[in-house]
């Protein structure tokens, strides 16, 4: 993904949901459409207080159902738009969003993950990680999904989910959680007018002499031309899959063990890997920045070098299958989680390292 140097402000203290919030005013947002559900609706709540004395529309409607069709008709017409909500809002809205798939429009859905499943905690959870990156809804389609471990990239990759929503006409996710979406960090925030909107010549915009009239649908009758849709998706979706994924590396130069790690769980990950260096314990990190794309190929290649991998998730184990895929049988790939809105601890992932490692050993004897 290309890194682009924006002008910045000067730093400031924000809680994540607030500085995706303004992040999204400042990147020129047309319009947000949502529903409150704890704990993003700070973000409703900010655009509510903002967007009014600024630009663009806001609207709370009277569900997720109706939030993520406004979001639809909206991006139809050209407009750079976006909803959020958290968990359970998130699945009434999949859908909407495998519409707005199959009719290739740009949009950006923030998902603040909550634990589950069902209503569940308003705890933190990266329980959604399935519905994220192998599409929650019906049909073959993908989003390209963010996955940010700091307020900065709460704030930052708004700009970068946009901006690859309007140049593959598909819709964008950035997958947060509770404490990311609450937490307090300082950031410094992009500044207004560095993010022209693109002239949508496909839009909804009304028929002038000069072309054709535009027509937006997910509905298509006749199953060849079904079957041509799909394909055409299934090569957007390969071309960004070269072009588009992002990853961090942490300390895995001389590391022969691998953890792998989004969000929330790779901040707690990087501390573990001090606790182990400590010890003598090459630790290194994968942390997964584009869950859709994957990055594969980063792990196949660690897969020559790296004793072994362990996943750290806040859930029952659901990335763990697609670094498995990656690793391919190699070397072995394991798990170590909590669920249900309890966040695993550096000192935790350490001691299931370290029993990993005496489980090695006595095996070898």
């Amino acid at each position: 993904m290309e890194k682009i140097n924006y002008k910045r402000s000067e730093p400031r203290l924000m809680k994540g949901n607030e500085a995706l919030a303004e992040s999204a005013i400042r990147a020129d947002l047309d319009a947000y459409f949502g529903y409150p559900i704890t704990p993003q609706s700070e973000i409703l709540e900010y655009f509510e207080e903002q967007i009014p004395i600024r630009h663009g529309k806001v609207l709370q409607a009277e569900s997720e159902v109706a939030s993520i069709n406004m979001v639809y008709g909206a991006a139809g017409a050209g407009a750079r738009v976006m909803t959020s909500s958290s968990s359970p809002g998130v699945s009434l809205m999949q859908e909407g969003i495998s519409y707005i798939a199959s009719a290739q429009l740009p949009c950006l859905v923030v998902n603040v993950v909550r634990g589950g499943p069902g209503l569940g905690t308003i705890q933190p959870s990266q329980g959604d990680y399935f519905q994220a990156v192998k599409g929650g809804g019906h049909g073959d389609y993908h989003l390209i999904v963010l996955a940010p471990a700091t307020v900065q990239e709460m704030a930052d990759f708004v700009f970068d989910a946009f901006r690859l929503a309007e140049e593959y006409r598909c819709p964008a996710m950035i997958l947060s959680d509770g404490a990311l979406g609450q937490m307090m960090e300082k950031v410094e925030l992009i500044e207004e007018g560095q993010f022209p909107k693109r002239n949508f010549s496909w839009a909804t915009t009304g028929k002038p002499a000069t072309r054709e009239r535009n027509i937006i649908t997910s509905l298509f009758i006749e199953p060849e031309k079904m079957e041509g849709i799909n394909y055409d998706l299934q090569a957007k979706y390969a071309k960004i899959q070269k072009n588009e994924v992002r990853y961090e590396l942490v300390e895995t130069d001389d590391a022969d063990i691998i953890l792998v790690a989004f969000g929330l769980s790779a901040r707690i990950c990087q501390k573990t890997i001090e606790l182990a260096r400590e010890k003598g314990i090459k630790l290194g990190l994968i942390r997964p920045i584009t869950l859709y794309p994957f990055p594969t190929n980063i792990i196949k290649e660690f897969a020559d070098k790296a004793k072994f991998f362990l996943v750290v998730e806040m859930n029952a184990g659901q990335m763990v299958e697609d670094v498995a895929l990656a690793v391919n049988g190699k070397k072995p790939v394991y798990y170590k989680g909590r669920m249900g809105g309890m966040i695993p601890t550096p000192e935790e992932v350490l001691v299931e390292v370290e029993n990993i490692i005496a489980k090695q050993s006595e095996e070898k004897r």
